[in-house]
């Protein structure tokens, strides 16, 4: 994902979790400087931004700044690893097997009884 995008997705869900304005403050400059040309071209995930959003200096002097986003990078990784689980879930379901094989089965009993 584009990290001008991503950045503007992580935006609107600190909104939502009715973030400190420092923080969306933070966003705001990074979405800036996400926008300048040559920029563009910069690719990361959610949780790779909401990282380096927690390691910049201003979360690292501001507690709250670093709380809102650590929460939030708490959220995506549940949400992460709920969706690793249900693919697991998914893949592991059992296929039920062709008529081919019953017919298959079928013959060998007959040759072997």
């Amino acid at each position: 994902m584009n990290a001008q995008q991503g950045l503007t997705i992580i935006r609107e869900r600190l909104v939502e979790r009715e973030a400190r304005p420092e923080t969306l403050q933070l966003v705001d400059t990074m979405i800036k400087r996400a926008s300048v040309p040559g920029a563009d071209k910069a690719q990361a995930t959610l949780s790779q931004l909401v990282r380096l959003l927690a390691r910049s200096p201003a979360a690292n002097n501001n507690i709250g700044i670093y709380d809102d986003l650590v929460q939030l990078q708490d959220e995506l990784e549940a949400n992460a690893n709920r969706r690793v689980a249900e693919a697991e879930a998914e893949a592991a379901k059992p296929v039920p097997k062709s008529k081919k094989y019953y017919k298959q089965l079928k013959e060998r009993e007959k040759t072997a009884g």
